[in-house]
């Protein structure tokens, strides 16, 4: 029996998404056939090529969209894309680096709207450096191509986007209707340079294709390459999963969507998938099915979900093969050194840990099993792993994807690349845990740690406590000052909006970062509104946070739930200060306004910050030598 894993349209376009290289390893061990493929990557090669220059104009001249500069732009230069296009997207992936003097003259390929903040900012491009020609060239490429990004979705077909595909069919839609139509409708062009990259895929001839769902907008690209297969290839099983599954889909009872696919399974998806493989080859029956959705009697069914999983410490390490890195394009939309983690370098990704380690934060989905049920690896096991996969893909960068690394096992993983003299760059998710003190973190970074993550989330002591984060500011500032002083870049997710948050806290939490910002205890950061999940505590009860949620009737035609609706009682206009902030840290990020007053980034009267200019300047001036506490000693970790 062989099996086809998809990576569905559109992850990210620098490295490949980990959950089909953790399959796929893991059937190579039970002895079924598979290959992996990059479908997301594979559409951006197909259009950003001279013929699909060609298709995007021809549909532009022939439809009735409204001329915007940028599509204005791209026809008026379209000879200069067309035959520029080939060497920028063999620069990006890194096959003719020498490109990269003639695109940074700015004298080689067309330039739209996006680059009128380098008109207007010349002095952008002299963060890189007067040496800093490669980079200088990358993110003008990168330009380049969100122009040609603006002139598809304004043109050709609104649902796209770099990093996602029709991601508002299926963020929380509780009806299937919205993608269902969209099923039924005339395909485009998109979907038909999909339909054409599956036949070739096809040629492969599985038994089974199996699509990993991670986000909303992965969603709609592999149901419609579903209903293709199911059309035209109405023997191949078809078989969902992945992360939108196992938040969204938990009550989905609409059987229209077995119309198009088979199966939809849940949670970790080794065990399910190996069982679902043996009951089509016909080895086990229909009663050893785990975790699996599927149509029976024109009703949804789903089976067992409380037998035992396999351990965490039993899945192998990832194989890549047959994505091949050479494919992939390294990405530099903004001159900021740790926001091109995400989009430049071709990284490989591992999991560390299974779940969190801390898992209570009111605001994550902390009733599901992916942050509920932690297991770490070994540190051992992790080295040998990521030597392995470094001599696979010839890369020896690292992206850990765990919610947050556990603490003592990054210290554990750090000190066995040391003692073993191996060379590796690595970064990761974290918690700002006191763990992190001057000695781990400089420890980490010997060891090859380049960046780190964590959530700071709410800036404001109140509310901390209030989602439980388990850190102070003061932890954060020592902890992000702790990486800093030891040469890693430091990114902070932040949030507004969390039930109860008056304005002068949210207020108070833009000071706070700037102070953090001018004190050089990050590199960047990111607002996100808060969303209540049915995941979450909050969302489970609403009541402890003084707010009411709407949650949907759940019927017999339910598609998908996860982010719910709420009333807070203090209703604060939360979307206009969200542009405020926003527009703050896209100016901090650059060194710009650090000692402005932060009530200068909005358009209307919003109050004085309490906190003192040198609040977190004294927190940092104070003792370093911050404890520990129970909740970083967890004696498997390592």
């Amino acid at each position: 029996m062989k099996t086809l894993l998809i990576i569905p349209p559109l992850t990210q376009l620098n490295t490949p998404y980990p959950s089909t290289a953790y399959l796929k390893s893991f059937l190579n061990t039970n002895q079924f056939e598979s290959t992996q493929k990059d479908l997301g990557l594979d559409l951006i090669l197909k259009l950003f090529s001279p013929q699909g220059l060609e298709d995007i104009r021809s549909c532009i001249l022939k439809s009735k969209s409204k001329r915007t500069d940028s599509i204005v732009f791209f026809l008026e230069a379209f000879d200069d894309y067309k035959q520029t296009i080939l060497p920028v997207i063999n620069f990006l992936q890194g096959n003719d680096l020498s490109l990269a003097v003639r695109i940074a003259t700015r004298k080689l390929v067309p330039e739209g709207p996006r680059f009128l903040h380098l008109q207007e900012h010349a002095q952008i491009l002299d963060l890189f450096g007067t040496m800093g020609t490669q980079d200088q060239a990358k993110h003008i490429a990168s330009l380049y191509l969100d122009d040609l990004a603006d002139v598809i979705r304004e043109g050709v077909d609104s649902k796209f986007e770099f990093s996602k595909y029709g991601e508002k069919l299926a963020s929380s839609q509780n009806s299937y209707d919205t993608i269902y139509n969209q099923l039924h409708a005339t395909p485009g062009l998109i979907e038909t340079y999909l339909f054409e990259i599956i036949d070739d895929y096809m040629k492969y001839a599985p038994d089974v294709v199996g699509w990993t769902l991670p986000f909303p907008g992965n969603v709609y690209g592999a149901l419609v390459c579903s209903q293709y297969i199911k059309t035209k290839y109405p023997h191949t099983k078809t078989v969902i999963g992945g992360g939108y599954v196992n938040t969204e889909l938990r009550e989905l009872s609409d059987p229209r969507l077995f119309e198009i696919i088979d199966y939809a399974i849940f949670d970790d998806g080794e065990k399910p998938f190996l069982n679902l493989l043996n009951f089509l080859d016909e080895r086990v029956k229909e009663k050893d099915l785990l975790r699996t959705a599927y149509l029976k009697n024109d009703a949804v069914l789903k089976s067992n979900f409380n037998s035992p999983d396999i351990g965490f410490k039993d899945i192998p390490a990832p194989s890549y093969e047959g994505l091949d890195f050479k494919r992939y394009l390294s990405m530099l939309e903004m001159p900021n050194p740790m926001h091109r983690m995400w989009s430049d370098f071709k990284w490989n990704k591992l999991i560390l840990a299974h779940g969190c380690y801390w898992k209570k934060c009111t605001f994550c989905d902390t009733s599901l099993d992916y942050i509920q049920r932690f297991e770490p690896q070994k540190a051992e096991t992790i080295l040998n792993y990521m030597k392995d996969i470094r001599a696979k893909t010839g890369s020896s960068g690292f992206h850990f994807v765990d919610e947050a690394a556990p603490p003592a096992l990054l210290k554990s993983l750090s000190q066995k690349i040391i003692e073993t003299r191996e060379i590796f760059s690595w970064w990761g998710n974290i918690r700002f845990d006191p763990f992190f003190n001057q000695d781990v973190t400089q420890l980490m970074a010997d060891a090859g740690c380049v960046a780190v993550t964590g959530g700071l989330e709410v800036a404001s002591p109140r509310l901390l406590k209030l989602i439980n984060k388990g850190v102070s500011l003061e932890n954060v500032a020592r902890v992000a000052k702790s990486f800093k002083n030891a040469g890693v870049y430091v990114h902070a997710y932040l949030m507004y909006g969390f039930p109860t948050q008056t304005e002068l806290e949210t207020i108070n939490s833009l000071e706070v970062v700037r102070q953090l910002f001018k004190n050089q205890c990050l590199d960047s950061a990111y607002w996100h509104r808060f969303v209540a999940t049915v995941h979450s505590p909050v969302g489970k009860n609403p009541s402890e946070f003084q707010i009411q949620i709407q949650k949907p009737n759940t019927t017999d035609r339910f598609f998908a739930i996860n982010e719910i609706p709420f009333y807070d009682p203090l209703e604060v206009d939360h979307d206009f200060l969200g542009v405020g902030l926003r527009k703050a840290l896209y100016n901090y990020m650059h060194g710009i306004g650090l000692d402005e007053d932060v009530r200068v980034w909005f358009e209307d009267v919003v109050p004085k910050t309490t906190l003192p200019k040198n609040y977190i300047a004294k927190i940092l001036a104070e003792d370093t030598s911050y404890p520990l506490n129970e909740s970083h000693l967890h004696k498997n970790e390592a």
